[in-house]
């Protein structure tokens, strides 16, 4: 299995497909919008539902339903983590956090528009993978 597949709960899954291939570099798989679209990364595919939609975003059988945010995140290793941030930057989008230095290598936390979290990572020994 070559392929890692995600899921993100959206607000809306148009919106995050252009931020995802515009600001992150993905590229766009499927879009038979407007509940659902997948994206792609490298060996990262993400599929993107919409709260509330068909499938994945629909409401359970208690009512209960699929709801973008929290914690949980994907990582993107990124070669040069400051030139990454100020592109980004350039773009009008905000960070989460501020770089966050560790034993390992820098990182940074930015949301998605629904608030679903994405950690850009600089390895301290210079690997991607």
């Amino acid at each position: 299995m070559n392929q890692v597949y995600v899921r993100y709960i959206v607000d809306d899954a148009e919106t995050a497909t252009r931020f995802y291939c515009d600001v992150l570099g993905f590229t766009e798989i499927m879009n038979p919008s407007p509940g659902f679209s997948l994206v792609e990364h490298g060996s990262l595919r993400l599929l993107l539902n919409a709260s509330g939609g068909a499938g994945a975003g629909q409401a359970l059988r208690d009512g209960s339903r699929p709801v973008p945010g929290g914690w949980n995140r994907i990582q993107l290793r990124v070669d040069d983590l400051d030139a990454k941030i100020d592109r980004i930057r350039q773009l009008g989008v905000a960070f989460r956090s501020q770089v966050v230095e560790s034993m390992g290598g820098r990182h940074i936390l930015l949301p998605d528009p629904s608030g679903n979290l994405i950690e850009l990572f600089e390895s301290s020994d210079g690997r991607r993978g």
